[in-house]
């Protein structure tokens, strides 16, 4: 059914860069946030400004990661350790939770001055799954998958929606754990064993293998076909049509 096992009974599926084509907005965003701030301190301390690189450090440290997490890691990277704060940090706060709360303004600004814009394949692909009966539910770190999935014009198309809101509220470990996708499936009412993850970040994909699930779909749209087979996908698809019957 749809490429998928016999025993699927449900659908989840990550947002950014699966259903819409906000993963290249959010590179952006880290980019011009971390570039910012490492120029900053480069300055202050007199050493060489080095740059974000939008598609390794994306890759590797943030995408599919909650957004203090992403910090954190990318931080750790360069060896820069900095106070977690508070929620409520302004976006100048040196803190993580300063730089993360710059990072979602800056997101909000690209969603607002550009819209957003679902991928063809994936939207044919989820109506296709409602109509064959699949529960479907998407399952995202993003604190704005309810706002992003309306001006996509697809938020009919779920049932279900975990996100970075309901992680926080209810405490749930962010990717590469599996928390949030097993929220998602118990929403939907459903196993993880009768469930499909859909993700093109390598921090999903873990995060399906880690919590026992029928089936991981590796979205590769930047090239990384064989580190998403690496991280634990079982099929791996340029995008979600390729899992289409003919027309």
């Amino acid at each position: 059914m749809l490429g998928l096992p016999d025993s699927a009974r449900a659908c989840l599926f990550d947002m950014d860069g699966v259903l819409t084509r906000t993963a290249v907005v959010h590179a952006r965003a880290w980019k011009e946030m971390f570039d910012g701030y490492l120029k900053d301190r480069a300055a202050r301390a007199g050493e060489p400004f080095r740059p974000f690189d939008e598609h390794d450090d994306y890759d590797r440290y943030v995408d599919g990661k909650p957004r203090a997490a992403g910090v954190r890691s990318f931080l750790e990277s360069r060896g820069i350790s900095l106070p977690d704060g508070d929620p409520g940090d302004p976006p100048d706060a040196e803190t993580v939770a300063g730089l993360g709360n710059r990072k979602n303004e800056l997101v909000q600004r690209l969603i607002h001055d550009d819209g957003v814009e679902a991928y063809d394949g994936s939207v044919r692909y989820v109506r296709a799954a409602a109509e064959q009966g699949l529960r479907r539910a998407v399952v995202s770190s993003s604190a704005n998958t309810r706002e992003v999935l309306a001006a996509a014009g697809i938020a009919d198309l779920f049932e279900d929606v975990v996100d970075g809101i309901l992680a926080e509220r209810e405490g749930l470990r962010g990717k590469p754990d599996p928390d949030t996708f097993l929220a998602g499936a118990r929403l939907l009412g459903v196993d993880a064993a009768a469930a499909v993850v859909f993700e093109d970040s390598l921090a999903g994909v873990a995060a399906g293998r880690a919590g026992g699930f029928g089936c991981v779909v590796g979205i590769d749209r930047v090239g990384q076909a064989d580190a998403l087979r690496e991280s634990g996908a079982d099929l791996v698809v340029s995008d979600l049509a390729d899992l289409l019957p003919p027309r």
